[in-house]
Parts: C-alpha cells; structure tokens; sequence
C-alpha cells in the first residue's frame, strides 16, 4: 500500500482528502494529513462569521470523525519541520518520522507583515486564524472596559482587510481602514466602482484612510497611533494587519525545490513539482507564474493532483485560469468577471452608476458589440452568475449590450433564462459542477430539491458564490418536470414566507427562538430569516421597532437612519405633505438650535441631517411637544403619501387630493411590510403627486378616482397598474386594505409591491379578482387585519422618550455621558456638511 502524506490541513489540504477518498483507488493508498493548528480543517473564506456566534464547529469543513471514518490519520497541531527528499521521508517539529510515496504540498500562505517600526509592539494583530480572532476580541475586551470609544486600524484596504473592519464593528471599536494604495481593492475594482463601495462602508460607520504609507507605529510597550507623516497621525488602541499573503515556501526551500523569485513552489500543470513525487496545490503552488489565492483555482489543482496519482494522466489544468469572483463584503456584494480592467484598445466599456443606492454596474464588450469579455458589480451583483456564465461561453449578447444591466421600462433584463446555458457551462467553479450535473440529478430522480442537488453534486458548497445560479436551474427543471416548488426562505425554514406568516399567525409565537425552535432546522439563524420573522411578528401583531424582535437592523434600533459619517437622520411625519405655519417655524427653530442640515425631501417632507446619536431623544421631544411623530424614514413601512395642492387650490383640481392624502397616511402609518411602501395621490390627470410611480397612486377623474397599484421608482422604476376605476373614498380604501394586507401576507422578503405584483399568477387580472372580485372570499378578513394594524399605531419616537430604559441607547458610549468628538464638519451653501466629502 502507497503511503500519501498532505501537509497542511487548511481547505485545499481538506478538499484533497475528500475528492481523494471519493475514487475506487482510494483504498489501495494511505493517507495521513498533517495540520499546524490545533483543529481540523475550517472554512477560512467565511472565517469572519466566528464573531456572530464564536462557534468554531460551525466553520469546521468536517469533524474529526470524518477522517477516521474514511481511513485517514489526521494529525493537528504539529509542524512539518523538513523533507528528505532522497529518502522521501518528512519529519515533524516533534521530531516523528514518517515516510511517503506521494508527498502533497498544501502549506498555503501567511499573512504579509510589513517591515514598519513598532510593528512588534502590544496590540498588533493579523488576521488569518481562528486563533487570531480569539486574540484580537481578547484584546478589543480589555479596550472596552479601560474606555468607551476604543479605536482600531486595519492596515490593508482588500478583501480580507475590509472583512477585518466588520470585525472591528462587531468588536465595539471604532474601525479605521487604512490603504497605501488610491482605492479600495485595488486589485479587483477600477477607481469609480471603488468609490462606489467606499461610500457604502462609510455609511455603515467604516472610516476610510486611503493613500497612506505608515512610518511607524506610536506607543512604548503597546500601540497608541500609527504615524503616516511628521504632523498625520491617527491615534489606535489596536492594528490588524491585512496587507496580503505570502506563500508559505520555507519547507519547499529548504529541500531545494524550484521556486519563484518572490515565492511559491513551481509547477507544471500536473501540479507535479520539480521533484516527480511531490506535488503543491493551493496558494502555495506557482502556476503560470502566478498564486491564485482564490478558493476555485485551489479547488481546481486538487482535482487535477487526485487525477494524476491514480493514473487519469489525461487530467491538467487549463492553460488560463478565471479569476472571475463573488463576494459579499459587510452586507455589499462586490464581484468582477473576466477583464474587468480592459483597456479602450480591446473594447467598449458601458457603466451604469446609481450612488445614492450604492450601486455599480461596468461591462465591457467587444468592439464589434457581440462579445461580452468582462466587468465588475459593486452593490447589485444579482445578475453577476448569469454575466459570468454569456462571458465564459461566449454567448449572444443583445444588439444593445447596455440592456445586459440596465432595466427596460418595465424592470426586465436582457440577461436570458439559466436553461439557455450550454449543457457543459461550469455553474460552479469550486466543485468543477456543470448544468448537465444539476439538471441531471433531478432528471433521474438522484435529487428531489435543491438541498439533494447539493447533496449529490456538491454545487454551492465551495465560496458560495454560484447558489442563486444552481437554484434557479433546480426550480427550472423541478417545473419543466411538472413537480411543485415550494420557495423557502433560507436553510434554517422549510416554509416560504407566506407559510412562516400562518404559523406565527395562528400560533401566537412572540420570539424569533419560539418560531426556530417549533419549526426551524440546525442552527441559529441567519441574516435572511432572523428579518423576515422580526418583520412578520411586527406586521401581524402591529408592535413597532421597540419591541426587540421587530428591530430588523441598525436604522430600526435607533429609530433614525444612519448616516456615512456615523450621524443620523431625523425626519418626522408630515401627512400629506400638508403643515402649519407653527409646524414649520418649530422645524426651523429645532434644526437650527442642533445645527443640523436641512432639505426637503423627494416624498415632500423635511429631512433633518447631522443629529449625534445621544441628540435624538433630545431632538425628538421638542418635535413631539410640537405634534410631530415618527416618519418612519429608517423602516420597511409607509413612507409617505405625496400629494399636489388638488381641488382647494388648483384650477384644474377635480377631487380635494391633499385631505384624502391627508387620511391615507394616517391611516397606514407603521404598518411593517415586506418592503417599503409609498403612495401618491393626484388631484386631476396632469399628475403633479406622481400617482403611478408609488406602490398605491390615486388619480381624480370624472366620477371619482383611478386607483392605480405596484409602481416603484429606484434602479428598476416601475408604472402602477390600474386596479379600479372612478370609486369614491370609501370603496378606495377598502380596496387598498384588502392590496396591502394581500401583499403584506404573500410577497417575498424584501419584495416590492412591483416585483410581487409581477410575479404573480395572472398579474394585475388576477389581483383584480381578488381584490375588487373578492374570487378568494379572503376580502373582509383581509379588512379586519388591516383595521386591527390601523387600531394599534403608536408612534415609535413617543415610546422612546418616555421609556427610561430605551432611552438608554441613545449614548455613544456605554459607561459616559460624552459625545463622540471625532465628527467633524464643514460650511456649503450657508449650511454644515460632513467634512470628508470633496466638494
């Protein structure tokens, strides 16, 4: 029996094992990994999840136990010291021996620590294990409880460096990115697209220093700041550095193996190395005279390594590697394809940029239009797995490649259907899937779901990246067979939205561990279910965002929006977009006693910019004893009824559109839905309220109103459809019960009235008979819900106020009354700004 000895036990090191173990030759070799770290082998790709639930079995790529079950020694915790090569054997830091036939290099790489002075000092971390994370909120603890606004720096403004920044947030420090370079990623975006997701981090609270070189860092025995220049200094209590990776080629060195001029192991595309035995595979191994550092090239070299040492010698690695990838950075999706830097000389480029919602679009075509070659998508990467898929297979693109993301008149893409793809398209680069494999599973009855495709093919189980892709083939061949598909929220719920909206209904559950413990799967939940719950309990039962599990993120904890310099936004109802001479003076007196900017607001309120976090009960009281409320700005809810001056005013008024604006926004105020909801009521047919751009819109004509529904502006604006036509007050309301509670019941989350109008069975037809018809005999039922909501508004701001212990949120600092010092703002058209931005 043939002895194969891995070193290293990382992914690529784990994934070995497995597609090893996976051939009928497997038996007639032993295998024995070995693993510097204390554990078996982890997802590191996704190693920013540790500080959700610090569950290291969760990240675990498999237990130990499954290396025993498949005949396999795993040995963790013990360094490979030295190969000798002529006697092919290895020995261990432990001074063990063992010998091999096939010896396989997975050493991967180590985090890159420039040579700045001070570097060694307390404080100063990389991030790169599991171990590294327990280290640093070890630290980040002693920081909190010496002071309450802690700072820490991140050296490196790239993937793994950003991912560091949503760490340092989960930690409770204040995190600053610090890059030498012009741009974020500068690997992987061009300098708008990098603009793009700079904006967005900073929203969140990320503070972005770019074009830095650090001299040195500050402090005697523990970092205090680190120095850029003679006067530039940026006080930290703690640094992370993510500055890149280095091969981890000192064992390859050692025993004289080829390697590159600035490292990693040499090989051809066998993944042999110069020594006939031993092969390297991973970010080790120098291919074409490159490292590949992301997991599907990794994934790739193992296949070919498995291959060659039981005999498929036909099996090498392709000639050029795609380097296409999909990441999801803090909550933005950031992903780049084929060329995504193409110079004018190669082709067009087409660029689609949306900043006010953080979006990037960028595709380059060929010269004669027909060829898409690549581009990049920062915030809206939905269509990026059917993108990568026309640019690897060289499909037709559309006469105008701009329809590839830019949406048509009625929200739709020119991206095609996932089964035009060629039966041999890879849909997942990791586990080498193609179309054929995922179709064909479920054709010869291997899988009957999506979790079986998985199961059977190993689709999605890699970055993650290509899910959305092997979905939609599941549910397109599951339908193309005539079987049901039912559409679940996430892994952790076998129940779609509509069904999870039943069971709280009828059951009465208060907490999200009551639905997940009664009808939930493993787990804790995820970012997908835990809102969905929290939006459905407060929809049903009509509580408001005070109430803990109907807090869905940071804007509704804080009953504010957050702003990209770390202040909020305070914007108070005003119904119908009608107020008092009283009303107004008291904004202006407010706005200018906090010095807070101000403007009106496309839905015809006024916006108030600049409140500090502790400022918003303060702010919030004096609007109160004013009569003002809570707008709602920061949740999935009523925004506002827009109206024009209609028949009071207006020559050309055929209905009084302001009162019954006036009422409607009364009237549905704080309900919690899917997704946001606006409205819009026009007094005659000159449309001044925009009526058929908002989710309900009403037109006054001859003998009542036209109620028009699912229009949507944003990225792919939408017209309403007419729903009735000429009905009086009372019959509008009636029907705009039944609509919203009927989309509040059935959409899916986070779904636009538009998209959900859309896609339902019959569209607009079939809402007519529901809604006006009542074909369903759900109408009066859908009215009494929708009244139960009505009964029990409370607006949310005057809670707070008058509850000590909300109140107590609204403190930048747990254990001080101080206020944040560090924002700083700048004088513009007589009013302050927040001092980064460039004007």
């Amino acid at each position: 029996m043939k002895t194969i000895l891995v070193i290293g036990n990382g992914m690529v090191g784990y994934k070995f094992c497995e597609k090893f173990v996976a051939q009928e030759k497997a038996q007639e070799f032993k295998l024995i990994v070995f693993g510097e770290e204390p554990r078996p082998a982890y997802d590191r790709v996704h190693l920013s999840a540790f500080f959700d639930n610090q569950d290291a079995k969760a990240l675990e790529m498999a237990p130990a136990s499954w290396y025993a079950k498949h005949h396999i020694k795993l040995i963790t915790g013990e360094r490979v010291a030295e190969i000798h090569r002529t006697d092919k054997k290895i020995t261990t830091a432990k001074n063990r021996t063992f010998s091999y036939d096939y010896l396989i290099m997975a050493t991967g790489s180590s985090p890159f620590v420039p040579p700045i002075k001070g570097v060694e000092k307390e404080g100063v971390f990389v991030y790169r294990t599991i171990e590294d994370l327990e280290d640093m909120m070890a630290y980040a603890q002693k920081i909190n409880a010496e002071k309450s606004n802690g700072r820490a720096a991140i050296l490196g403004g790239g993937l793994l460096g950003l991912e560091a920044g949503k760490a340092v947030l989960d930690m409770g420090l204040e995190p600053h990115v610090v890059e030498f370079a012009s741009k974020l990623m500068p690997r992987q975006l061009d300098a708008r697209s990098s603009n793009v997701l700079q904006l967005k981090l900073e929203s969140i609270g990320l503070n972005i220093h770019l074009s830095k070189a650090t001299n040195q860092i500050l402090g005697d025995s523990k970092i205090t700041g680190m120095e850029f220049g003679e006067e530039d200094i940026l006080d930290v209590d703690m640094l992370i550095i993510s500055a890149g990776i280095r091969p981890r080629d000192e064992l390859a060195k050692a025993c004289g193996l080829d390697v590159g001029i600035r490292g990693g192991i040499v090989v051809d595309n066998t993944m042999k190395t110069s020594d006939d035995s031993i092969y390297a595979i991973g970010e080790i191994a120098l291919y074409n005279q490159m490292i590949y550092g992301l997991v599907a090239p990794g994934y790739e070299m193992v296949a070919v390594a498995v291959n060659q040492i039981i005999g498929n010698t036909n099996i090498v690695m392709a000639e050029a590697i795609d380097m296409s990838t999909k990441l999801k950075l803090i909550g933005v999706d950031v992903a780049s394809f084929g060329e995504p830097f193409m110079p004018a000389s190669k082709g067009h480029s087409i660029i689609f940029e949306n900043k006010t919602e953080f979006s990037y679009k960028r595709i380059n075509v060929s010269h004669d239009g027909k060829s898409l070659l690549g581009g990049i998508l920062v915030g809206d990467a939905a269509d990026y797995n059917m993108l990568h898929q026309m640019y690897l297979n060289g499909m037709k693109i559309p006469e105008n490649p701009a329809q590839l993301i830019l949406p048509a008149s009625d929200g739709s893409t020119s991206l095609g259907n996932v089964m035009d793809l060629p039966d041999e398209a890879q849909v997942c680069s990791c586990e080498s899937v193609s179309k054929r494999q995922i179709c064909g599973a479920i054709e010869n009855g291997e899988a009957k779901d999506l979790a079986g495709v998985v199961s059977c093919t190993k689709a999605g189980t890699g970055c993650g990246g290509c899910k959305p892709m092997v979905k939609d083939l599941t549910v397109a061949t599951l339908k193309s067979l005539g079987i049901e598909v039912k559409d679940t929220i996430c892994e952790h719920f076998d129940y779609n939205r509509q069904e999870l909206y039943s069971l709280i209904q009828v059951k009465g559950y208060q907490t999200f561990n009551e639905v997940l413990d009664t009808h939930g799967n493993e787990g804790d939940g995820c970012e997908i279910c835990k809102p969905v719950i929290a939006s459905l309990m407060a929809s049903i039962n009509g509580d408001t965002a005070n109430k803990e599990y109907a807090i869905q993120d940071s804007n509704d904890r804080f009953l504010a929006n957050i702003q990209r310099n770390g202040t909020y936004s305070v914007v108070p109802r005003v119904p119908g977009g009608e107020i008092t001479p009283d009303k107004l003076i008291a904004l202006g007196a407010i706005a200018k006693k906090y010095d807070l900017y101000t403007k009106i607001t496309g839905g015809v309120r006024i916006d108030l910019f600049g409140a500090t976090l502790n400022q918003l009960p303060l702010i919030w009281k004096e609007l109160i004893s004013h009569g003002f409320e809570s707008g709602h700005a920061y949740g999935k809810s009523l925004r506002t009824v827009k109206t024009c001056v209609g028949s009071t005013w207006c020559r050309y008024g055929m209905d009084e559109s302001v009162s019954f604006g006036i009422k409607l926004e009364n009237r549905y105020r704080g309900i919690r839905a899917p997704h946001k909801i606006k409205g819009g009521v026009s007094g005659c047919i000159r449309e001044c309220a925009e009526a058929r751009g908002k989710d309900f819109g009403l037109i006054a004509v001859e003998g009542g109103w036209n109620l028009y529904v699912g229009g949507n502006g944003g990225a792919t604006p939408r017209h309403a459809k007419l729903l009735a036509e000429q009905i009086d007050n009372a019959t509008v309301i009636k029907y705009l019960d039944r609509y919203l509670m009927f989309y509040m019941r059935t959409a899916k989350p986070l779904q636009r009235t538009a998209s959900w109008q859309e896609n339902l069975e019959g569209g607009v037809e079939h809402l007519k008979e529901v809604i006006v018809h009542d074909k369903l005999g759900i109408a009066e039922d859908l009215e009494q819900e929708m009244q139960t909501l009505v009964n029990k508004f409370e607006c949310e701001w005057t809670q707070a106020v008058n509850d000590p212990e909300m109140m107590k949120r609204f403190s930048h600092f747990v254990n001080s009354e101080e206020e944040d010092d560090n924002l700083v703002f700048v004088p513009m058209r007589e009013q302050k700004m927040p001092q980064q931005w460039n004007y």
